[in-house]
Parts: C-alpha cells; structure tokens; sequence
C-alpha cells in the first residue's frame, strides 16, 4: 500500500520527535511492504520565521493533499510577541477547521511497567487506567467571538461559547462507535446547571444515545468529572465532552498515567484523513538535547495506521514494540523511576525500530 503523509515538525523538540516517529514507520513499511512517502509542510513559529504566517497556503495545501498529517508540537516563548492571530498555535486552529477535524480522541492509558510513575494513590493505580477522551474540536468558545472593549471606563473582554445540533450529534456518534468496540460505557460531561450550551449538549447526546442501546450512558458535571479522574480513574471508558472542558480533562488525564510525553492524540473528521500527534508541547528548554520522550509521538503513527490507513496489524505491531521496549527497562528521562540510566529520545526510537 503506498500512501502519502505531510510532515509537520514543528518547533522545539518538534523535529526530533518526528523524525524516531518516520524511522518507526519506515520500519513497518519495510516489515509490512507499504511505501510511505513524506511531504514536508512548515507548521508553528518556524513558518512565521520564514514566511511570516504561522500555515502558509503552501503548507495547507499539502496537508488537504496527503493521506493524513503527522505533527510534532508548535509555539514557543520566542513567539509570545506575535499578536493573538499570528501566534503559532493559530496555525494549527487553522489547520484543524481546513480539514474539518471535528473530534479529537485522547486515549489515557497506564501501562504496567509505568505504574510506579503515577502520581495517585498506589490502590487507585491498582484498579488500571484505561479510557479515551473523545473531546468536540472545532466548535465552542475557541471557536467564537472574541472581543476586549472599553466599557465604563475600563477593559471588559467577552469570549463566545456556541454550539449547534449537528455539531454536537457528530461528535456523540464518534463517542458511542468507539465505547461499542470497547467497554460499551459512556459518560458525557457537560455544566448543564449553569450553561444553556450544555443543556443542549446533554438532550442531544441523550438522542443519540437512543441509537446505541447496547452502550451504557451516563451524565456527570465537569467539575465532579475532573474530581472523579482522580478520585476513581478505573470508572471510565469513554468520555465525551466540548472543546474547553476536553482540552482540560484530557491534559489531567494524560498526567496520571505516569507521564504526558506517552499520550498520543489523534483529529478526525469525515473521510479517512487525519491529524496525529503527542499531546505535550514544544518542550524548547530541552530542544535540541536529545532528551525528548518520542513515545506520544510514535504511539500517535500507530493511531495513523489504524485509524487513517486501516493498517491493524501494522498499529499491533508498534504498540507491541513499545511496551517490549518498556518491559525491557527502556526510559526517557520523564519516566526513569528511581535507579537506572535514561536513554535518549534517538535512543529510544531505535529501540522500539528494533522490537517491530
């Protein structure tokens, strides 16, 4: 099978982890007789350096061009002075609405040789952690009106939270397909005491529910949600929920599972194309020092495989190599427990190459 994916390095410790990403990918073409073939498109603050944009037209056209997209990490405090609509992360805002990406899936997962990394209580961590984040991405108040005016002699901003009917429906259909092949529970998290958007939220995730008899459905407030995955992560399948309160949960999610440089994410929307990446940041304290965990990102190429290409066997077989990796006492510095010596991030990716 030959397909193409268009690169997005980005910045930071963007390029380093993309490219253990590619060499486990060529690995698995090798193995598994695919050609992948990679088109670069300059993504973040190293296209506002070279082109003054954070996307070129350049870039999103080889994005809308490819078969899906890998992407490292964007920004960084060299671009904080960039004004609010040309800061790196507008690019991938942008890059996101292009490609109708309307559902990002976070799975958080614990694995077993990473359980003493996990900061809860040891008879939580016991229970296991094992669920996914299906979050709304292209919709709410990121999306919406913003405004700051003078008002009464004094600054008053206003940011819009909107949501319509389909674009609530799409996203609960994503997470009831996915809970059926799983757990078959759902719970959907929402502030439908206080927000007329969530109240919307909960009738037409009800709706939808109806379709889905055989997966279990369950409401529950943002704020107890984010008490609950800490207090009893064990309880959760999948967990569907808008733009704002996703992007907070998932990023508490990613942390009791040891560490945020093993999550990897995936963005999708009609059609088979996709948006795959770990769900850290550019890290540029330690850029260019080979001290980046590459995992999020190479377990994010795995969700490519199986979920862009329908390459199952060929997602299996990463995954694999990564938890032989783990099982052989492999570890970044972010998940080195007690004794023992960190290997680095081009360390690590020839280590996982090694096990596929």
């Amino acid at each position: 099978m030959n397909k193409t994916i268009a690169v997005i390095r980005g910045d930071g410790i963007g390029p380093e982890i993309v490219g253990e990403a590619i060499g486990v990918l060529d690995a698995v073409a090798a193995k598994f007789g695919h050609t992948f073939t990679y088109r670069e498109a300059p993504m973040g603050g190293n296209a506002i350096d070279a082109f003054g944009v954070p996307l070129p037209e350049s870039s999103l056209k080889t994005c809308l061009e490819s078969d899906s997209v890998l992407l490292g990490a964007v920004g960084g405090p060299k671009w904080d002075a960039q004004p609010p609509a040309n800061r790196p992360e507008r690019g991938l805002l942008q890059l996101r609405s292009a490609m109708g990406l309307y559902t990002n899936v976070r799975p958080a997962r614990m694995f077993a040789d990473l359980s003493a990394a996990c900061p809860l209580r040891t008879d939580i961590a016991a229970r296991g952690i094992d669920f996914v984040v299906v979050r709304e991405l292209i919709g709410g108040v990121y999306f919406g009106d913003h405004s700051t005016a003078t008002v009464d002699g004094e600054q008053k901003a206003t940011d819009i939270m909107s949501y319509s009917e389909h674009e609530i429906r799409r996203v609960a259909h994503v997470a009831f397909q996915m809970a059926r092949k799983r757990r078959r529970r759902v719970t959907s998290v929402d502030k439908a005491n206080v927000l007329d958007t969530s109240r919307l939220w909960r009738r037409v995730v009800t709706e939808v529910a109806a379709e889905y008899p055989d997966v279990e459905l369950l409401h529950m407030y943002v704020d107890n949600a984010a008490m609950q995955i800490v207090r009893d992560p064990s309880q959760f399948d999948v967990i569907v929920t808008e733009n704002l309160f996703g992007d907070i949960l998932s990023d508490e999610a990613s942390q009791i599972t040891g560490s945020i440089g093993m999550i990897p994410s995936s963005s999708m929307g009609q059609g088979t194309r996709g948006l795959y990446e770990p769900i850290h940041g550019s890290a540029p304290d330690i850029a260019g020092q080979d001290k980046a965990n590459p995992i999020g990102t190479i377990l994010a190429a795995a969700m490519m495989l199986r979920y862009s290409f329908d390459m199952a066997a060929e997602a299996d077989a990463v995954e694999a190599a990564v938890d032989a990796a783990l099982k052989a006492g492999c570890r970044c510095g972010d998940i080195l427990l007690g004794g023992g010596t960190a290997i680095g991030c081009r360390e690590m990716g020839c280590q996982i190459r090694s096990r596929i």
